[in-house]
């Protein structure tokens, strides 16, 4: 490019007034009394160098693309933006401004420039600069930014080769302007890629690129003549509108994941075996020269794993890729060989020695295309980036600089198989339905356990209800007792002459924390005490006077029952004497019999027994033993006497009762 086209990159400091919202500040590097933000319409600027979202992290860094104008024979171009965003609090600045009124000061120093290849080198010298100024607790010295923007402005112009990527749907410059390589140095490698027709123009006429675009530019995405873009948000609204604003999401919160909601896409971006064995190897290689401590650079400072080994691992992708096409259009190209002639295929074999040497890239394979994704071609030679290429490149021998061979290619091994199991089982994405199905069960469970929470506490609110019910029927009931206990039953209510009860039954209160036994004082009624007593009295004595008249019919029974005895036994004697049989055993009419006889005596002797301890044992003392008669004689005499006592004093008692009844 012409001289006229380079451009001088500029320094701008965006505050974040609380009022109106994030705008410029000032700018280092731009002409005297002119503002480029105004002349090349960024009027977006101050919220892209603002993410959503800064003011949460002590240090924030946010990478943009502005279009700049074109003038008088300067064509239209674009620029790229990096900003550094930090934070300060107000009470600790030495020159607070008026318009400071937060309790924080939230700026960002952008740099403008045509050279994004730089920006790894740029972003920490940016931050070093950054915090420095900050460090100074006076926003009003820019001395330091001064200096910064002298380092920038002292590098040498970009080569001529150098070509712009447009980053505007509007713009199609690159295209038009595009003029076939008619010459090639192979010792300079810029010759050799412009004779390759790199770089591929990925945006195009209605292509967009936005590292980071804020929600004012999302109409851009839905204009009509936006075909396609690449954007990348810190803002939620595009995860929630994902099917309408993307065809492949890649989320980088943790943890990373790739959504392709374009069904024609899937097919098109799956990895071949040797694809999978290229990739891996940079990702290997990466991981084992990472360092946490300093992302920018590898563990052992060397060119493994550093950000221009994974650029040239690219690079010689596409190169091959693009040879391999060229050379399959040429094998297209040329006349079928005859039947007789013969044709080399291009074999397979399987290995499972992982390290087997690629095969021999002296003679290329048959099928050049055979390790690439053949979907993946098919979907890029439909594209205006293809196009455009082919137009470029049209009849050169680029295999004869590149070999047309997948840079990964060789034999399949046990890893490309398992490489291909692991992709089959990511594309039954068992995650998503595990997670979607995690979420139905814990939503169901969620709401069965409140369904059971409700079940219980309906259930348990109707048992306190039919227990309170319980309490009240229980508390009426002791109410209607203790009323039924004050008030006696007009039936039972005691009049002159009659009986009343001497002890009411006595209530039970209920306490406040359960039933206990409680006493109510009774009333004593002394007339109904004497009646009681005299009622008590007469009992008593027609009780002893039944059994003083039973005991005199005794007393004649015994006495009847004595003169018999005495005479039985008389004769007893006299036939004893006279060998009557041992055991034999006389009635009271003095008739003997025998030994079996003797239980009819044996029951008269139980129940005489049952009148009484010390009757029925003197009764058994007279039977058994005859010779005991005079024993027995004066212990019922005895007897007589206290029978006589006890009958005596009865009638002295009902004599007692009948005046005392009387009067």
């Amino acid at each position: 490019m012409k001289d006229s086209s380079f451009y001088q990159p500029l320094v701008a400091v965006v505050d974040f007034n609380h009022a109106r919202g994030p705008e410029v500040e000032f700018w280092l590097g731009a002409e005297d009394g002119k503002d480029p933000a105004e002349e090349n319409e960024w009027a977006l600027l101050p919220f892209m160098a603002l993410s959503d979202g800064a003011h949460a992290s002590t240090e924030d860094f946010s990478y943009f693309t502005l279009r700049r104008n074109g003038q008088d024979k300067r064509p239209e171009t674009s620029l790229f933006g990096i900003s550094c965003t930090r934070q300060l609090e107000a009470s600790k600045l030495k020159n607070k401004p008026s318009e400071v009124t937060r309790s924080t000061v939230q700026k960002a120093v952008v740099v403008v420039t045509d050279e994004p290849q730089h920006f790894g080198s740029l972003r920490e010298r940016l931050s070093a600069v950054t915090s420095a100024w900050f460090d100074q607790l006076d926003f009003t010295d820019i001395e330091i930014l001064k200096q910064f923007l002298d380092t920038l402005t002292t590098r040498p112009p970009p080569p001529a080769d150098d070509k712009d990527q447009y980053i505007d749907p509007a713009l199609d410059n690159y295209a038009q302007n595009l003029e076939r390589p008619s010459s090639l140095k192979t010792s300079e490698r810029s010759s050799l890629l412009a004779y390759m027709g790199l770089p591929i123009q990925i945006f195009g006429k209605g292509a967009f690129f936005g590292p980071y675009t804020p929600l004012q530019q999302l109409d851009l995405l839905a204009d009509y003549g936006t075909k396609s873009y690449i954007v990348g948000s810190t803002n939620s609204l595009l995860l929630q509108q994902r099917d309408k604003y993307s065809d492949i999401l890649i989320n980088l919160d943790d943890p990373i994941s790739v959504n392709i909601t374009s069904t024609s896409l899937r097919a098109a971006l799956n990895l071949s075996a040797a694809d999978r064995r290229w990739i891996d190897f940079l990702t290997q290689t990466v991981n084992d020269t990472w360092d946490e401590s300093n992302p920018d650079r590898p563990t052992n400072h060397g060119y493994m794993g550093s950000e221009e080994f994974i650029r040239l691992q690219f690079e010689e992708y596409l190169l091959a890729l693009l040879s391999s096409i060229s050379y399959a259009d040429h094998l297209a190209a040329k006349p079928q060989p005859s039947p007789r002639q013969p044709h080399h295929h291009h074999h397979r074999s399987f290995s499972s020695d992982s390290s087997a040497p690629p095969e021999s890239s002296d003679q290329p394979p048959a099928d050049p295309l055979l390790d690439y994704s053949n979907a993946f071609v098919t979907h890029f030679r439909t594209t205006p980036a293809f196009a455009l290429w082919s137009t470029q490149t049209k009849g050169l021998p680029l295999f004869d600089l590149i070999a047309p061979r997948h840079p990964s290619a060789g034999a399949l091994t046990i890893e490309d198989i398992q490489r291909r199991l692991t992709q089959q089982v990511a594309e039954l994405h068992l995650d998503e339905k595990m997670r979607d199905g995690r979420e139905a069960l814990n939503k169901h469970f969620s709401a069965g356990r409140e369904r059971v929470g409700v079940m219980l506490g309906n259930v348990w609110a109707e048992m306190e209800r039919l227990r309170e019910e319980q309490r009240k029927r229980a508390a009426a009931g002791r109410d209607s007792s203790d009323q039924n206990n004050r008030t006696p039953s007009p039936a039972l209510r005691p009049v002159e002459g009659e009986l009343r009860d001497v002890n009411p039954p006595l209530s039970t209160p209920k306490s406040g924390n359960g039933w206990a036994v409680g006493s109510r004082k009774p009333n004593i009624d002394m007339a109904q005490v004497q009646a009681n007593a005299a009622v008590a009295r007469e009992k008593a004595g027609a009780y002893l006077s039944s059994w003083g008249a039973w005991a005199g019919e005794k007393r004649k029974a015994w006495e009847e029952r004595r003169a018999t005895s005495a005479a039985s036994n008389t004769s007893e004697a006299n036939k004893g004497v006279m060998g009557s049989p041992v055991g034999s055993v006389r009635s009271e009419d003095g008739a003997a019999r025998s030994p079996k006889s003797g239980a009819a005596a044996g029951g008269v002797k139980k129940w005489t027994a049952g009148l009484g301890g010390r009757f029925g044992k003197m009764w058994d003392t007279a039977d058994a033993n005859a010779d005991e008669d005079a024993d027995r004689e004066k212990k019922q005499e005895e007897l007589e006497r206290r029978t006589d006592i006890l009958v005596t004093g009865s009638s002295g008692k009902n004599e007692e009762q009948q005046k005392d009844s009387g009067s």
